[in-house]
């Protein structure tokens, strides 16, 4: 059931989207006031990590437990590195492959890990194996006196009938195509750098966090709206709204353990694409394009171990529903990053 989180039924612009986001809850807040030291997330400039940053600053405030938040990134993306500064996240910019710039990084007792590659793989899959594989094999020594939450993928897992009720964190692994097999192997560097220095940690298998500006309900209302036909091959989804995947890795930190342990992050419903499509439709009258058929698999993951440590997501699909069909019928700004859930094949 929805948490009653006093949400608006519309969202109307970034700044609101941003609030909501970043916005912690009695748990986060009582999580962070347990913790010991500092924060430091790697990787922070991506889709996630801005708003993540956010809040934990925002909880630490909230604890009254004054504790640094660094940010760490590249930051490629114009604004990024400002906004952050401004939440009152210190700032590091530099290339985490780079040991010797990572080797000076501040000691901080917890480590949010939220590198990686995806799209673009396809024709260089040597950087993303360095990205994905190598990048975690140097945090894993860099970090090894902390506790680290390490962002993971549902791809390590295979695709699996929508009866099932979706994979869960026993299963054994079989990622499909380079990227997923590369994800697996993130997840094995920080095992054996667990194993050898004791270092406590969570591997956070997530698919799809939803907001706004993309994801895979955005991909889909686009779909519909611009009247582009919608793949139906991969036809059942996860769905989570981003402000509770933040909540759920910030309080993962209390779960870290050797060695590290997976943790699936994905809404409890699986959903199914035509559904959604319809539904799309039924708001922006409307009538969906739809190219195949629904194969008898899908990438699903289940997420009943993290639901029963910290309770149903804040947002449900329906509300998600109504915020994007708004969001899209106000011409909110959306990146230009087209999630590809739809590939079977692996191939990003």
């Amino acid at each position: 059931m929805e948490k009653d989180y006093a949400y608006p039924p519309a969202i109307d612009s970034e700044k609101e989207l941003e609030e909501l986001l970043s916005r912690p809850d009695a748990g986060v807040i009582e999580t962070l006031s347990r913790l010991d030291g500092d924060m430091i997330l790697l990787g922070v400039g991506g889709k996630m990590g801005p708003t993540l940053a956010r809040m934990a600053k925002r909880a630490f405030a909230a604890a009254g437990v004054p504790k640094r938040v660094i940010g760490v990134s590249r930051f490629s993306e114009p604004g990024v590195r400002e906004r952050l500064e401004n939440y009152g996240v210190e700032t590091i910019a530099g290339d985490l492959l780079d040991r010797d710039f990572l080797g000076q990084l501040p000691e901080a007792k917890n480590v949010i890990f939220m590198a990686g590659r995806k799209f673009g793989s396809t024709g260089q899959e040597w950087l993303t194996w360095a990205m994905n594989v190598y990048l975690p094999g140097l945090a894993g020594q860099r970090f090894r006196h902390s506790r680290i939450a390490a962002f993971s993928t549902g791809n390590v897992y295979p695709l699996v009938a929508p009866a099932s009720g979706g994979s869960v964190e026993s299963d054994v692994p079989a990622p499909i195509g380079e990227y997923a097999q590369s994800c697996l192997g993130r997840e094995r560097m920080f095992q054996y750098f667990s194993e050898l220095y004791k270092t406590p940690g969570v591997l956070l298998r997530l698919n799809y966090a939803v907001e706004m500006r993309y994801g895979v309900l955005m991909d889909i209302a686009k779909k519909v709206y611009e009247q582009t036909p919608i793949p139906l091959a991969m036809g059942f989804v996860n769905l989570i709204w981003q402000g509770d995947a933040n909540r759920i890795a910030l309080r993962s930190l209390s779960l870290c353990e050797t060695p590290f342990r997976p943790l699936n992050i994905a809404g409890p419903d699986i959903i199914s694409v035509r559904w959604l499509a319809q539904r799309f439709a039924e708001k922006f009258g409307k009538t969906p394009l739809f190219q195949g058929e629904e194969s008898e698999t899908a990438l699903l993951n289940n997420p009943a171990q993290a639901v029963g440590l910290f309770g149903a997501p804040s947002a449900s699909v329906e509300r998600m529903i109504g915020w994007a069909a708004q969001w899209i019928l106000s011409k909110g700004p959306m990146y230009d990053k087209p999630t590809h859930y739809e590939q079977r094949d692996g191939k990003f």
